[in-house]
Formats: C-alpha cells, structure tokens, sequence
C-alpha cells in the first residue's frame, strides 16, 4: 500500500514535470515570431522535441535503466535542463537557438519516461494509483498557463512574446533537479541485462502489423499525428496575433476539458467501442480546426473558446483509446514494445513531419509579414478529414476491438 508520503512525494515530482513542459512549450511560436523566426523556422523548432522523443528511449532503455538509480538521473537532467533552458532563453539567432533547444529536449524527454518509472515501482496496484498520480502533471500544465497570464503579465508586458516563460522553465527544472533527489529510491530495472535496439524502439510489436486492423491503426496514427503539429506548435501564435488577451491561461482550458473528459471515457466506451471512440477523437481534429479557421476575436469568438476545449476529445478519445486498443490488442509479451513503438509513431515520426509541414504551411500562406490564418487551419482540417475518412472505411470491428 502507497503511503501518504508517498503519494505527496509522486504527485509533487509529476506536477513539477509537466508545469515545466506547459511553462515554455505553449508559448514558444509566439517568443519566437517575435524575434523573426519565420513559420518554417518555428516548425524546425519544435521539430527538436520531436527528434527528442525518438532519441530518448534509447538513453532510458540502454543507459538509464542498466546503470543508475532512476531518481538520480532525474534530478541530473533536470538541472542541466535547467542550465540549457536559461541559457537558450537569450539566444536570437535562429541556428544557435535550435541547438539550444535540441540539447534542452534531449536531456527534458528521457525524464517523461523516468517520472513513470520512479511511480511504479512504488505502487503495488498501477492500474488503480498511477491515474491519481498522473492527474498532477495536467494540473501543472494548466497552473503554468495560469501563472503566465495572472502573475507574470503583471511584471512583464507581451509576456507571451518574451523569453521570460522560458526561464519560468528553467527555474522550475532546478528545483525539479534537487527535489528529484528526495524521491524514493529506484533502482535500475535491467542491471546485468542486455538492450538491443529493436527493443528500445519497439520493434518487436512490429508482427503486429500483419493484422490488418492494427496496421491501419498504425497508420492513421502516424497520419493524424501530422495535423496535429499545427495546434500544438502555432496555437497561442495565432490567438495572440488574433488579439486575444491571456491566450496562456485560456489555452490550458483544454488541458481542464482532457481532465473531465478522462473521467467520462469509460462511459463513452460502453456506448461507443473503440471505433467511434477513435473516429469521434479523429472528427475532433477537423471541428477543431474548422472553428478556428471561422472563429475571430468579434462576434465568432467562441469558436475559438470551442476550438480549445475540444482538446479533451481530441487527444482523449484518440490516443488515449489507442493506447487501451494496443494494450488488449498485443500478448503480453509484447505489450510494453507495442505502446514504445506507437509513442515512437505519434509523438517522433508524425508530429516530427507535422513540425515540418506546419511551418511550411504557414511561411506558404503568408504574404509581406501577415499571416492568413483562415487558409492555414484548412490545411490541418483538410487533412485529419481525408484521414478520417479513410479510417471509417477501412477499420473495422472484430472480437478484440470490441472487447477493448
């Protein structure tokens, strides 16, 4: 049974984790449009996070998990994180900033892997404890969003459009580092055993494939992965040049509508399957980007409102249920490599070219320094349609899907 210390310690360490993702993250295409970056420029960016997250499991599976006690690679992270992050928050030149926050990803996106590792090896019933642990890191991305516009915009004018998010960052992923270290101990998990590369990415879920419902899964989350780049990179970009005011903390509603949605997703499950969970979650997208393509700051600003809260359902009912899917959908001896390797779709390869393809997008469909948001959200909305379409066609129901 978890203490109470326990449970306090954990839910501080995955609050303090993703406030610092939420601190800079969100706000990043606005900082950066600021300072001259062009849409391309912004895309490759982000782009960085994406490279990070195909590049981390291999420093958690081949070093991390055979050599150091988890907590303990944590907390040195997180401070050369932090060290990074300050010093990237001052640098201009496009070349030298992308360097910067390649080298900040690559020691922030291994710890996403840590903070779950050091959770369970302190419950003996995941399944039941992980999700009241877990809900603190949503907390703390919203409570960055808030801070943003409540607190530091009283010191700091166009906050949104300053670097001072990103050392709120920086600062956070220092007191991260040295709390990181009070943490209860957890030792490697695979000292003495040896890690080959098909491992740490996955690959061995690759047999999967050759059912035809689990490779169309596959694709389509590769695919909607693609627009999804789009919200998550130009989001507070657009809103902010829309005028809207405390675009951070309005943003973080669709972190609060994830949360509420969590909670209804095993009624929607009993009513829908895993199908329309995951069609719902795909139709999502197109809405989303519809309203913002139709929304504006006057009479239509709740589309924009709407847009947002949408978030619950567009990443709950698809990669959430995903998850699940894969989850029943793999032996057990492969489940662990199944949900690598799909992290390692969505999150590496899909929203990576969608960093690529947004930029591109909104450098295409701007002219003399404005702009044309409307033709830049159809794109997106354009293609989580097709993508859409496509899956409703082609997946279909069986046995295990159902029971999912």
């Amino acid at each position: 049974m978890m203490s109470t210390k326990t449970y306090a310690q954990l839910s501080v360490m995955m609050f303090l984790q993703f406030f610092i993702w939420g601190a800079w993250f969100v706000t990043l295409g606005t900082h950066l449009g600021s300072i001259g970056f062009s849409g391309t420029q912004i895309g490759y960016t982000y782009l960085m996070n994406n490279i990070a997250a195909i590049v981390s499991p291999f420093f958690v599976g081949m070093i991390a998990d055979r050599f150091f006690a988890s907590q303990k690679v944590l907390g040195v992270l997180h401070l050369l994180g932090g060290f990074l992050m300050y010093v990237s928050a001052d640098i201009t030149s496009a070349g030298t900033l992308i360097g910067g926050l390649l080298l900040y990803n690559l020691s922030y996106m291994p710890t996403l892997a840590l903070v779950n590792t050091v959770s369970f090896n302190q419950m003996d019933s995941p399944d039941k404890q992980f999700p009241k642990v877990r809900v603190w890191g949503t907390i703390g991305w919203i409570v960055a969003g808030l801070v943003i516009t409540f607190v530091l915009a009283d010191s700091f004018a166009d906050v949104e459009k300053s670097a001072v998010p990103m050392k709120m960052a920086a600062v956070a992923s220092v007191v991260m580092g040295l709390f990181s270290f009070t943490l209860p101990n957890t030792p490697p998990q695979n000292v003495g055993k040896g890690v080959t590369v098909g491992e740490v990415l996955g690959l061995k879920a690759l047999r999967l494939l050759k059912e035809r419902n689990f490779l169309i899964f596959v694709l389509c989350s590769l695919l909607i992965s693609i627009p999804l780049a789009f919200y998550y990179n130009f989001t507070n970009l657009f809103l902010n040049e829309l005028g809207m005011t405390g675009v951070a903390a309005k943003q973080s509603m669709g972190q609060m509508s994830e949360v509420i949605f969590m909670v209804l997703m095993p009624w929607f499950f009993v009513r829908l399957g895993v199908k329309k969970m995951l069609l719902v979650g795909m139709l999502a997208w197109v809405l989303r980007y519809a309203l913002f393509a139709t929304g504006n700051t006057g009479a239509l600003v709740g589309m924009l409102y709407l847009g947002i809260l949408l978030h619950g359902v567009c990443y709950d009912f698809f990669f959430v249920t995903g998850q699940i899917y894969v989850d029943n959908k793999a032996p057990k001896d492969v489940r662990a490599s199944a949900q690598g390797f799909i992290a390692l779709i969505t999150y590496g390869v899909g929203i990576g070219l969608g960093s690529i393809l947004s930029g591109n997008i909104v450098d295409m469909f701007t002219t003399e320094g404005v702009k044309h948001w409307g033709q830049i959200w159809w794109v997106p909305c354009a293609l989580a349609a097709v993508i859409s379409v496509f899956f409703a066609l082609t997946f279909k129901n069986t046995t295990v899907e159902q029971k999912a």
